[in-house]
């Protein structure tokens, strides 16, 4: 098993992109995370937005400091592009100790998640990503570890075998999940603290994104920031990543300069509309209101329809749809509302029974 890279306390993490800061890379996309690496916080006074996380963590470092034992163990969960790895990296630079990355698909047997426990310092971190798809008998293992911290290691097979009780240096887990739900209640009630992250507000990521343009020593003007933000989804990573795209586009087009004319024809290139709403997204909403007149329509019905797989529809298209107010959910299948109709600018269908 290939391991991930240590980061240690004081020192940064060596950089390790392909196609990143140094290089050149011609594809784009939208929620690719490498794009935003190189923009992470440094410092937990350094992140923007999740206030209230931020305080409660700050309160949970000073007394571990006073205490001078190890962190106890954290569970970060949100929606992807929130910040959760980032507070993960972060924790670490504060204690001025060690972190170990992982993720729950890695984690495929007892034995790869073994060198992680055995090589952990007292203090250090252990961040697994994507904690919800860790298997099950690698979820029984580090329970021992989480608890008492060790581990039971069983040599031989029948009547033969024995266990070895294998005592680990005190450190903290930090999971982090998108899925809270699919965490079964065992794994869940051993982390002492609980952080949920939600969306950010638009003042919070103007301010992401201008702190950003500055580390990429591009200029930006007030109303560009507030473009980028609006269409970011209310995610701190998607506004990066639509950050570099309208810097290469000034830079290509235009003198470098991230301004709000530039902005503007950059986002009509890469079909984002003022709020967000992708090609893919105008698509659906279409779709559900020219075919099946506004609803209720069955998900399988609108992926055939958009030639699109249902399960793409249900995790990359409706939750922002759904957020936004744009279509809702019932028993009967998806049905659009006035909003989506408004925002479009089209007419009300002459059937369905939204509209009748």
């Amino acid at each position: 098993m290939v391991r991930e890279p240590v980061i240690r306390g004081e020192d940064e993490p060596e950089d390790d992109f392909s196609g990143g800061g140094g290089g050149w890379n011609s594809g784009y996309l939208a929620d690719d995370p490498e794009y935003d690496d190189e923009l992470r916080p440094q410092r937990l006074s350094e992140v923007v937005g999740q206030r209230q996380v931020v305080e409660r963590l700050e309160v949970f470092l000073d007394a571990t400091r006073k205490r001078n034992e190890p962190l106890g163990h954290l569970l970060l969960d949100g929606p992807p592009g929130l910040g959760k790895t980032t507070l993960a990296s972060v924790l670490p630079r504060e204690l001025g100790t060690e972190l170990q990355i992982t993720s729950g698909p890695a984690l495929s047997a007892p034995k790869d998640l073994l060198p992680y426990l055995t090589n952990a310092s007292h203090g250090s971190f252990l961040f697994i990503d994507e904690i919800h798809r860790m298997p099950a008998t690698v979820e029984e293992f580090i329970y021992p570890a989480m608890e008492d911290f060790r581990v039971d290691i069983t040599l031989g097979e029948g009547l033969n075998a024995r266990t070895v009780n294998m005592k680990l240096q005190k450190f903290t887990v930090i999971g982090a999940t998108t899925r809270s739900g699919m965490l079964t209640a065992p794994l869940r009630d051993r982390f002492v603290r609980r952080e949920h992250l939600d969306f950010y507000e638009d003042q919070d990521l103007i301010e992401i994104v201008r702190r950003n343009a500055r580390k990429l020593r591009t200029p930006i003007t007030d109303d560009a920031a507030f473009e980028i933000a609006r269409r970011s989804r209310g995610t701190p990573r998607k506004a990066n990543n639509l950050l570099r795209w309208a810097r290469d586009f000034a830079t290509s087009k235009a003198d470098g300069n991230i301004t709000d004319e530039v902005v503007k024809r950059a986002f009509e290139m890469l079909e984002i509309d003022q709020i967000g709403l992708e090609r893919q997204d105008r698509r659906y909403l279409e779709t559900l209101i020219k075919t099946f007149s506004g609803g209720p329509a069955g998900v399988q019905a609108l992926g055939h329809s958009l030639n699109i797989p249902a399960d793409t529809l249900e995790d990359e298209v409706e939750p922002f749809l759904l957020r936004s107010g744009f279509i809702q959910r019932s028993p009967r299948g998806r049905i659009v509302t006035m909003a989506a109709l408004e925002h479009l600018k089209l007419n009300p269908p002459d059937a369905g029974p939204l509209f009748r």
